[in-house]
């Protein structure tokens, strides 16, 4: 994949779009639900473009496309829940995933609330409950700060991930856990 045009502010090589989303395509991410609920509404998508940001206070950064179906009610609520998938989870996620009407969206799952009243999956590996606290336009998505105010208790089962265009799962807790220095 060779970069292609040239940037007009710094003069360096360009990334055409269609090869960065190819690039994108082989790294493995965990698969997650965002949803919300609030002034907006109830709403809902699949993501893989959700990270840790810091400890201190725990905060997730969320990356929501302006163009989807749910980025209104998002726009709106100042809360939301990340429920992280389990590999059976494949079809809820692909529910999620677009195309699907929010109301029908929802009717795939079991859906319970922590702190903030955005809905959380039951069954999921975990669910961070967040409020929006900062949010910044980058390109053709708003990056979402989100403080976790509340967690779910750690669900069983391994992951499920998305790489290479397709869902795929992987076992948990094959690392060991760290362990404190004598």
């Amino acid at each position: 994949m060779a970069p292609t045009g040239t940037d007009a502010e710094t003069g360096m090589k360009a990334v055409e779009a269609g090869a960065y989303r190819a690039a994108m395509a082989g790294v493995a991410s965990a698969v997650h639900l965002v949803t919300t609920d609030g002034p907006g509404g109830r709403a809902g998508f699949t993501a893989s473009a959700v990270c840790s940001v810091s400890d201190a206070p725990p905060t997730l950064l969320v990356c929501v496309n302006r163009s989807s179906s749910a980025f209104a009610a998002v726009a709106q609520n100042a809360a939301l829940c990340v429920s992280t998938l389990s590999a059976g989870q494949g079809e809820i996620a692909a529910s999620f995933g677009g195309g699907t009407p929010q109301e029908a969206r929802f009717a795939s799952g079991r859906w319970y609330e922590l702190a903030t009243g955005a809905p959380a999956l039951e069954g999921a590996l975990t669910a961070f409950d967040c409020r929006i606290v900062r949010r910044t336009e980058v390109g053709s998505h708003n990056v979402l700060f989100c403080e976790v105010v509340a967690l779910a208790e750690a669900g069983a089962g391994d992951a499920l991930v998305y790489a290479d265009r397709r869902y795929h799962s992987i076992p948990v807790g094959m690392v060991p856990a760290a362990q404190d220095a004598a």
